[in-house]
């Protein structure tokens, strides 16, 4: 019996390989797509999507408090937990379906299997022992959370994997991590009336963002009451009556319900077969690709998290489609990894693209520095004490918009359409002549007059 042949055996079936088989079975490919959990990978099912729901959840807590301050009356609100999981679980389900159907009816063959490598151009489907000969190979199995280092009682913690699916509101949680989840756990469960502690080893929360951001957002986590451990790991969890107990690197002892471990994400290279393939990995364990998303091996190729590049999902949706479009559809181009917007759903939420002001600095060149910190409208009366800040870091000899930076609602929505503006390489003379939108928050951007600083 002759084996099975297709032009592409994708590896994954998250937002990135369903994207990649999507787009080549477009173009006249026979594809085959293998996926040992659900379709959808880590942003539709245990990710992006599913904590933007609980960060909603959170908010709405908020909306609830402000309301007195308009003149609404109300009563005391109840928050249960079980249905916002059951409603999450709903809507998972939903969009699951959506992404298999949108594959299955573009011609693509989804395997509900763990797949292997078992040659330059042979995949091994587990379930079955079957191998398939493919004429290229996509990896697209993205990455898990890593555990850290080996500490006693480490198997007592969650990670976010588990954290959408607790089967009880967790009263009081650590988290321990500085990153994106670490930030926006700490956050939502704090919105949801938890007792929050973020230990972190670093001294400030959010690395790699820009420092004021930092600053910011650490004093509105205070604000709100979440407990910062700076300078500090754990080093054992043990179980004690009605929860747990956890013991510090400083010696200190904190009581909780739940520990989470959000210390980044690992590439999913293991038992890969890529070793014995020829795929190499680098140090942490990612497959190493040039522009084009080709590994060392010319007929395997790989996008997304497992690559460790810009791990965020449109990025990987935008690298499995230029790899489709270039190796089957004869329209090749490659992904500019060199200005990507991002947000983070922390509580207030953070909206980023470009520079921050330190990397500008070490770029060497004079930069100003446009900045504001203001109290937004909408909480003028209703009493809470957050505030919105925004940035610009500004070439002073190109006038260049080099970063631009916000905290505060709807950061997430208005720095996407400021990626357009830096994408186009707009000058600060660009953002000075477009008239403001008031009253918003956004007109700041465009109201900012006289630099904070020159550096």
């Amino acid at each position: 019996m002759s084996r099975r042949e297709v032009d592409l055996f994708v590896i994954g079936a998250g937002s990135g390989g369903v994207r990649a088989a999507r787009i080549a079975a477009q173009h006249g490919a026979r594809v085959m797509m293998a996926e040992e959990y659900r379709v959808g990978g880590t942003c539709v099912i245990r990710g992006c999507v599913p904590k933007k729901l609980f960060v909603y959840a959170g908010r709405f807590a908020h909306d609830i408090e402000d309301m007195a301050g308009f003149g609404w009356r109300v009563t005391e609100p109840e928050f249960d937990w079980l249905t916002l999981v059951a409603n999450k679980d709903k809507e998972i389900a939903r969009l699951e379906g959506i992404y298999r159907r949108n594959a299955e009816n573009a011609g693509v063959e989804v395997v509900a299997s763990r797949a292997v490598v078992a040659g330059p151009n042979t995949v091994r489907i587990l379930a079955t022992g079957e191998e398939i000969d493919a004429r290229y190979i996509l990896l697209a199995t993205g990455a898990r959370p890593a555990l850290g280092p080996a500490i006693e009682g480490c198997e007592l913690a969650i990670t976010s994997n588990e954290a959408f699916n607790l089967t009880h509101f967790p009263n009081r949680i650590l988290v321990q991590g500085a990153g994106y989840i670490a930030v926006e756990f700490a956050g939502l469960f704090r919105a949801l009336g938890a007792d929050v502690t973020l230990v972190y080893r670093a001294d400030k929360v959010l690395r790699g963002f820009d420092g004021e951001i930092r600053d910011h957002l650490e004093a509105e986590m205070t604000r709100v009451g979440i407990h910062l451990a700076p300078g500090r790991t754990l080093t054992s969890i043990e179980v004690i009556s009605g929860g747990k107990r956890v013991t510090l690197s400083d010696g200190s002892v904190i009581e909780v319900d739940d520990v989470m471990l959000a210390l980044g994400r690992i590439p999913n290279t293991s038992h890969l077969g890529l070793d014995e393939a020829g795929v190499k990995l680098d140090d942490v364990g990612a497959v190493v690709v040039d522009e084009k998303g080709c590994t060392s091996v010319p007929s395997i190729y790989a996008v997304g998290d497992v690559t460790n590049r810009i791990n965020l999902t449109p990025v990987a949706i935008r690298e499995g489609h230029a790899f489709a479009d270039t190796v089957f559809g004869n329209k090749p181009w490659t992904v500019d990894h060199t200005l990507v917007a991002t947000a983070v759903f922390s509580e207030p939420e953070i909206g980023t693209v470009g520079l921050s002001e330190e990397a500008a600095r070490a770029l060497g060149r004079p930069i100003d520095i446009y900045s504001t910190s203001f109290r937004p409208l909408k909480a003028t009366l209703s009493g809470r004490e957050t505030r919105t800040f925004m940035k610009l870091v500004v070439d002073q000899e190109s006038d260049v918009v080099l970063g631009c930076h916000i905290m505060g609602d709807a950061a997430s929505e208005v720095i996407q359409l400021a990626a357009v503006a830096l994408g186009l390489k707009a000058k600060k003379a660009d953002f000075d002549r477009t008239v403001a939108v008031h009253p918003t928050s956004a007109e700041e951007l465009v109201t900012l007059r006289t630099p904070t600083r020159s550096v």
